[in-house]
């Protein structure tokens, strides 16, 4: 396994799974199939293909899976699936999971498959590195799939990110979202909260401040925004009684003022004011709105 945790010498699986195989030297002769010539899908029945024990993804979305077997059923498996022979004589899955899972639901016998005999630790390692290069992936299964990566394979964050074709910063934003509870994880994988409203909660840090704030998101069906705004009012408290107070009844003669200056510019203009200081915040939504305002500005200097 230690040579797995060297520089990445090869390519991303991005650019091939190949990158990450060596080609099959040899395979298992058996009774279920013979070996196939290098490069080339051979057709292997489902019930001697065994499931990926390295598997990091933990949900499939049932709705798609039907959607891919009623296409397998019409047309088949267009892409075939990676396995590794067995000494048993089985085989068992390294890359294709929802195929396998589809072409059983749409009642196939066979599958088309490219076998390659390589480890456990680079099974493990392709499986990962070619999950994280999904879409489909919630938050949660990424972040999961980093971590173990890293683990199981001693690598950098940077090693990872080049490894996977992301970003570094992208790899340490996933990585951060194991400090969620337990619980918000979980809602994080269902659904409930997204990547962004789990970023915005971490700055808490307390478990029970988190799961509190996390169960004010969405009850009140918070936006991401809303979200960071809310935290950091828990975060800072001094800042956030600084903001109320500014949002405080105006005076009477400040609030004129304000409307004065909404009528004569056409926009929405706020006063802050405290006890004769403060500032004032003209909000404009086009560039052609702020052309506007600074024609009035010079129109005024000039009089």
């Amino acid at each position: 396994m230690a040579n797995l945790a060297e520089p990445l010498k090869r390519k991303a699986l991005g650019r091939g799974l190949e990158s990450l195989l060596p080609r099959v030297a040899a395979v298992a002769e058996d009774h279920i199939a013979k070996p196939a010539s290098e490069g080339t899908p051979r057709e292997i029945p489902l019930e001697a293909i065994d499931r990926n024990p390295f598997q990091t993804r933990t949900r499939f979305e049932e709705t798609a899976l039907a959607e891919l077997a009623a296409s397998i059923a019409a047309t088949g498996v267009v892409q075939p699936v990676l396995v590794r022979p067995l000494p048993s004589g089985r085989f068992q899955l390294i890359v294709g999971e929802r195929r396998l899972l589809a072409s059983k639901k749409a009642g196939m016998q066979t599958i088309p498959a490219f076998l390659r005999q390589v480890s456990d630790e680079q099974a493990m390692e392709i499986t990962i590195v070619e999950n994280l290069q999904r879409t489909d992936l919630n938050p949660m299964e990424q972040a999961r799939a980093y971590d173990r990566l890293g683990r199981e394979f001693k690598l950098t964050q940077e090693q990872m990110a080049q490894r996977t074709g992301k970003d570094r910063a992208s790899v340490a934003n996933f990585l951060r979202l194991l400090r969620l509870p337990a619980e918000v994880q979980a809602k994080v994988e269902g659904g409930e909260l997204s990547f962004g409203h789990a970023r915005a909660l971490l700055p808490l840090e307390d478990p029970e401040a988190i799961l509190k704030a996390a169960q004010k998101v969405i009850t009140l069906s918070m936006s991401v925004r809303q979200t960071e705004s809310y935290v950091q009012g828990v975060v800072n408290p001094e800042k956030r009684k600084a903001v109320e107070k500014i949002k405080e009844p105006l005076d009477p003669n400040v609030r004129e003022a304000r409307d004065l200056l909404q009528r004569a510019l056409g926009l929405k203009v706020t006063i802050e004011d405290r006890k004769g200081k403060g500032r004032v915040i003209i909000e404009y939504s086009s560039l052609e709105d702020f052309d506007e305002l600074l024609e009035t500005i010079e129109s005024v200097r000039r009089a």
